[in-house]
């Protein structure tokens, strides 16, 4: 059994390594994210499309449009060298675009998703289109981008040719759904009303809420651990640096997405209107490869898996990665592993 003197000796250590790392984290500076270079090669108000610069032969003819969630930032995809999606991706041989949707204001309040899937998407599909003479491209959709993807699949079917899903929610209302069951009952409209676009930050303090000690508690006490190493000081000040880079939500999109989608599972029942049309999900007959992680809090797998029983593809696969949300982009495992897994399943339907 510990004496008084054992934890006196004990608080003094935890002490030193605070301080300790405080220094290191002082003297670090400001810490750069992106891995990859690119170019914006379209403009449209906030959203900016942009072309990576190859880093090998092309070896997938069609070219693959990057869609992120409007939550956090898409550098998430990109955040530092050797643990990099995109470079991943580029070392595969694939032309790789992004979109991102920027940092939405006051004048954006009234943006709804036919504004962002029949507007913005589908200028930046047009523009890679375009740009590369086909007529239909790769989509790969991350998180709340892979539902827009899926929705804009289903409504401009002939513009693409092979659909990539990422830790994707489908069916929002999934038993352990921590998420879905936090939202479900919020009186969104009126949220909506009172503040007009939704803070980016709140968002962000909802989703840590879910897990409090592992993203919050755990994560500082494990720093105390690397004031002797810069390199994985740097890493943690990246992942800080995308967690709390949280854009505001344009209201009215925000509105009817966690309205149509968390408060009555409008995907999976065939109700989801956008511009007036229906969002068929059975109508997707094309290749389709979704990839789900396993530890996910935010999207459970089975709300990412629902997809199977309502696509009418026939060429349907799954990808388990078996991590967290965030871990399927920037670990050292899902860099080894989902690039190669991507790059084959997209060359063998060249």
């Amino acid at each position: 059994m510990k004496q008084p003197a054992d934890f006196v000796q004990d608080l003094a250590q935890l002490a030193a390594q605070a301080t300790s790392s405080y220094s290191a984290l002082k003297n670090l500076g400001e810490v750069s994210v992106g891995a990859c270079e690119r170019r914006a090669i379209y403009r449209e108000q906030k959203v900016t499309l942009y072309r990576y610069q190859a880093l090998t032969e092309q070896t997938v003819k069609r070219p693959l449009l990057i869609v992120y969630a409007l939550v956090n930032r898409p550098y998430m995809a990109d955040l530092q060298p050797g643990r990099s999606l995109i470079q991943g991706l580029l070392e595969q041989g694939i032309d790789v675009y992004l979109l991102d949707w920027g940092y939405p204001d006051g004048a954006d309040r009234g943006l709804s998703l036919n504004d962002y899937i029949n507007g913005y998407l589908d200028h930046c599909v047009d523009v890679v289109r375009r740009r590369c003479g086909v007529e239909s491209i790769n989509l790969l959709g991350i998180c709340q981008g892979g539902t827009f993807s899926l929705c804009y699949t289903a409504l401009h079917r002939q513009r693409v040719a092979n659909l990539i899903t990422t830790v994707t929610p489908v069916d929002f209302q999934t038993p352990g759904d921590l998420l879905s069951h936090l939202v479900r009952h919020i009186d969104i409209d009126n949220i909506v009303q009172c503040c007009g676009n939704v803070s980016g930050d709140m968002l962000n303090a909802m989703f840590l809420s879910l897990k409090p000690f592992k993203l919050v508690a755990q994560k500082y006490l494990d720093l105390l651990d690397l004031g002797d190493d810069e390199d994985a000081l740097r890493n943690f000040m990246r992942m800080e640096k995308w967690i709390f880079d949280s854009p505001d939500l344009a209201g009215t999109a925000f509105a009817e997405f966690v309205g149509a989608c968390y408060q009555r599972n409008a995907l999976v029942k065939g109700e989801l209107l956008i511009g007036g049309e229906a969002v068929d999900l059975s109508t997707l007959e094309l290749p389709i490869l979704n990839i789900y992680a396993r530890d996910d809090h935010l999207v459970p797998p089975a709300a990412s898996r629902a997809l199977s029983a309502h696509v009418g593809s026939l060429d349907y696969q799954e990808l388990e990665f078996p991590g967290g949300h965030v871990g399927i982009y920037v670990s050292g495992r899902a860099r080894a592993m989902l690039p190669p897994a991507i790059g084959d399943w997209l060359r063998a339907r060249d």
